[in-house]
């Protein structure tokens, strides 16, 4: 029993955080913390191995991540030259919808609004040209053109929406230095053991190898798939999405460039997965995601092989990997992130986002006077709510698809999906509505993207549209692909643009 008006340790002010292990996870963690709070306040320590290494294959990033660069004062001219990074409009998609097929998810919007209803629905009233004549992001990418958004509104430019590719490696590094600059202890060592408090169930502290001791209030576990601290320590539990998302392996190799970089990601179904192609500027990263139900490493590899388009620089990597998601991503004392947490495959890019979302959920959820379960449990509903909207999202790209000529491809067309996905695809081939709640991630444009592309053609259109009249709106529509063809030819090329960046040189719009 404790004395009236005795406080336990975990009452107290947090005044120190371990974060246990390095890569994009850890020093995203560590430069975020660092950059908010002075070292006299918090205390930071990240202990590292490099026996054990990072994933590391991470190179595609969305939007957000300009955000959260530019709040850590990271100047994206020197991310970008430091990275070896390149620009990205979107991601091409390729044999999803079916054999021979090829659509393109913009970042940005398509057209413009008119008389309060989305573009989409004018363009599904009078199909008046190709939805991607539309998206200045789209015709730049596939044009291999790109500059930053320009500063006037008034021009069509100023619709550009980017994110980027980059070295993840040489990220993380970029993030140590920031951090280490910012005060945080950074320290080599292996951990051995992670020893809870009998009394609480709290971490109490981390044994490394070499016999040092660890101790924080707050620890953040980026041990990656392990969960060092999260699953094998306070044994969450795993909410398994395999029946969802079968993918459960990965080969990565990186070759040699084959030309200028696009400025774009390039995704391409296979028999039993998909391979991305990634371009920076030293290599591009290639890889194949896949189920070990449906093929073996052997014929994953050769499938790798024979899609490159440039000599290969190292020999492929294995990954293995269950989708799903830690039933708590902050349980006791320990805030999961990254891989530690949860995984949902690459596909459309949101592994590097879903850290970034814990680090800023986190700081929101701060825990200024030792842990308040109402907090810790409004973290993880927040992060459950945001991995499963991304997890339906990635979802919608095998259930929606014509293609049989596999049984990976007909298991996944055949197979039940969450009554949340089911609903949004049944909305939207019967008007073409997207129901959006006001905080997810993937907007409008990402959903009409991914659903007319994988070959939903929704049978109507908002009643508001026909408000127009047909002949004033075609008109209208053919003004909006010329603006935008325009805007174009008016962007330097991709290759220009780097080059410029190359030489330290800020490139105007």
């Amino acid at each position: 029993m404790r004395c009236p008006g005795e406080r336990s340790m975990h009452d107290k002010p947090v005044t120190s955080v371990v974060i246990a292990g390095g890569g994009t996870a850890g020093w995203m963690a560590a430069a975020t913390l660092s950059r908010s709070f002075a070292p006299e306040a918090l205390k930071i320590t990240l202990v590292e191995s490099a026996e054990i290494g990072t994933v590391g294959v991470g190179e595609a990033t969305i939007p957000p991540i300009l955000p959260l660069n530019a709040q850590l004062g990271i100047d994206e001219d020197e991310l970008v030259r430091r990275t070896q990074g390149t620009y990205k409009l979107g991601i091409e998609f390729v044999d999803w919808g079916a054999r021979g097929s090829r659509y393109f998810h913009p970042f940005g919007s398509y057209g413009a609004d008119l008389g309060g209803v989305a573009f989409h629905h004018h363009w599904l009233r009078t199909r008046e040209g190709a939805l991607d004549d539309y998206s200045l992001n789209a015709r730049a990418a596939l044009s291999g053109r790109f500059d930053r958004p320009a500063e006037d509104p008034r021009s069509v430019l100023s619709k550009l929406s980017y994110a980027l590719h980059f070295d993840a490696t040489l990220y993380a590094a970029l993030l140590r230095e920031r951090s280490l600059a910012q005060g945080v202890e950074a320290i080599e060592g292996k951990i051995a053991e992670v020893v809870l408090d009998p009394a609480s169930g709290h971490v109490d502290h981390l044994s490394l190898a070499d016999g040092r001791v660890l101790r924080g209030d707050l620890y953040i576990d980026c041990t990656g798939f392990r969960g060092l601290l999260i699953e094998q320590a306070l044994q969450t539990g795993y909410e398994d999405w395999s029946h969802w998302l079968p993918m459960n392996r990965a080969l990565a190799v990186p070759t040699a460039p084959n030309g200028p970089p696009v400025p774009f990601t390039r995704s391409t179904a296979d028999a039993a997965g998909w391979r991305w192609r990634i371009p920076l500027q030293h290599r591009v990263g290639n890889g194949h995601v896949y189920s070990s139900a449906f093929t073996d490493e052997a014929a994953a590899t050769e499938a790798l092989v024979a899609g490159l388009d440039g000599a290969m620089l190292a020999d492929p990597r294995t990954l293995s990997f269950t989708t799903g998601r830690r039933r708590k991503a902050w349980h006791k004392n320990v805030v999961a992130l990254g891989l530690a947490g949860g995984f949902v495959e690459p596909l459309e890019s949101t592994s590097i986002h879903l850290i970034q979302r814990g680090v800023v959920t986190l700081m929101s959820l701060f825990p200024a006077a030792g842990f308040v379960q109402a907090e810790i449990d409004c973290y993880n509903r927040l992060m459950q709510t945001e991995m499963e909207e991304v997890r339906d999202f990635v979802i919608l790209h095998y259930k929606q698809t014509l293609r049989d000529d596999t049984p990976f491809w007909r298991q996944v067309q055949a197979m039940p999906v969450p009554d949340s996905l089911a609903e949004r695809m049944a909305i939207f081939a019967h008007s073409g509505r997207v129901l959006l709640g006001p905080g997810e991630l993937f907007r409008e444009t990402s959903w009409v993207a991914v659903l007319l592309g994988q070959g939903i053609m929704p049978r109507g259109h908002d009643p508001l549209a026909d408000a127009i009249p047909e002949k004033d709106l075609r008109l209208t529509l053919q003004r909006m692909r010329a603006v935008i063809g325009r805007g174009v030819e008016a962007l330097p090329t991709h290759a220009d643009f780097l080059g410029r960046l190359s030489v330290g040189r800020h490139p105007t719009t």
